[in-house]
């Protein structure tokens, strides 16, 4: 049953009908994770599972970077799938030729223009590196590429200058601006208030690109597109660069539970996740919001006890929704009603006596700080005296 509970305070805000896209670009920011890289075969794996999601845009990776990466990206776009395929490229003409030779869609043109960037990194006065961009996205766009312009720190950059860098880019006939809040320097407020100056500014679709380095990508993906930004970009289990992206999982279900966005099949969710935290060696934390091994995981008695009634209690949406499962988790926590149904689900009916016998020797290896598997509840429960099998465990 859908009951998310929360439509009086979404009448009362007036929250916007959203129009969106997703963007995922696990294959390239998620790649520059440090340490991580995705072999051909595995991003291969990884587009098929993001198509089968729904994502529409798919960055596959940097083709200039190596002629492995351009081997991949090329592969990736040989697989027909329903999602545009996109690759980055410098300000430089020879990134656009070897994402030509992968076959791409789409191309993220992108260039530094913060001040700070300009400086240390560029080496380039903002003149200079604006007609770097701009000739970029000319010759991008001359070869029928979709063309997606991406200003890098943006967040950090003089804002006149860089709606007046936007606009130039719509006249060189870009397809989309992009923000990048490279750093992870805004808060929900100011990238509102920066998307809705920008929508003023452009008549073409605005790009989010968030980094969680203060733990707000998500929160301000959200109010970017809540301002008018069109395109978000994710990665999934939120890797990247730092602290990482915008989590895909995250962004989709706030999507479905906040705005009733449902293009996308959560369904799916769980499995990419843990075939990314495969690929990619970086664990998922067990607290992870929708796809950590604690999200639909109860062992407060109390809890358990409403749960069993009503998942609703303390689940704001079922596993199934996302792909995963619920977990009855036995530790210090698990009261008797918790233990009933464990036990009866293990093969066992017990009595309400030896209920609280278990309940203390499970309540005794806790305080030990040493977690209580099935196998070892089954020792205990065989244990006790008399102990009726409904049928014979696993």
């Amino acid at each position: 049953m859908k009951d998310y509970s929360i439509n009086q305070f979404l009448a009362i805000t007036a929250t916007p009908e959203l129009n969106i896209e997703i963007c995922d670009v696990t294959m390239r920011d998620g790649e520059q994770t440090p340490g991580v890289v995705f072999r051909a075969d595995e991003k291969l794996d990884i587009a098929l599972r993001l198509d089968e999601i729904g994502v529409d845009v798919i960055e596959a990776g940097f083709p200039v970077v190596s002629s492995a990466e351009m081997a991949a990206v090329r592969e990736v776009c040989n697989l027909g799938l329903t999602a545009k395929i996109s690759a980055l490229s410098r300000s430089v003409k020879r990134d656009v030729d070897a994402a030509l030779e992968c076959g791409v869609d789409m191309i993220s043109v992108f260039i530094a223009t913060s001040e700070l960037h300009l400086k240390y990194k560029l080496r380039m006065s903002c003149p200079e590196a604006i007609k770097c961009a701009l000739d970029t996205v000319e010759y991008a766009k001359d070869h029928g590429l979709i063309v997606r312009f991406s200003a890098e720190d943006a967040t950090r950059t003089d804002f006149e200058t860089l709606k007046k860098l936007y606009r130039k880019a719509e006249e060189y006939h870009a397809d989309y601006v992009s923000v990048a809040d490279t750093v992870g320097i805004m808060n929900p407020r100011t990238m509102y208030y920066m998307i809705s100056e920008i929508k003023k500014t452009v008549r073409i679709p605005i790009c989010m690109h968030c980094h969680d380095d203060m733990g707000l990508a998500l929160a301000n993906t959200l109010a970017g597109a809540e301002a008018g930004a069109y395109q978000l970009h994710t990665t999934v289990n939120g890797i990247g660069e730092r602290a990482g992206n915008t989590s895909l999982e995250e962004l989709l279900v706030a999507l479905r539970i906040q705005y009733d966005i449902d293009k996308y099949d959560l369904t799916k969710l769980k499995n990419i996740s843990k075939l990314v935290e495969a690929y990619s060696g970086v664990p998922v934390p067990k607290n992870k919001a929708i796809v950590g091994t604690n999200a639909f995981s109860h062992e407060s008695g109390i809890h358990v006890a409403a749960v069993l009634k009503e998942p609703r209690t303390y689940e704001l949406f079922s596993p199934e929704m996302v792909g995963a499962a619920r977990h009855i988790i036995i530790g210090k926590h698990t009261g008797a009603k918790a233990l009933k149904y464990i036990t009866q689900r293990m093969g066992y009916r017990l009595k309400e006596n030896e209920l609280e016998v278990l309940s203390e020797k499970v309540k005794m290896c806790s305080e030990l700080k040493r977690p209580i598997n099935c196998e070892e509840l089954r020792k205990i429960i065989l244990g006790l005296e008399n102990v009726e099998i409904i049928y014979p465990g696993p």
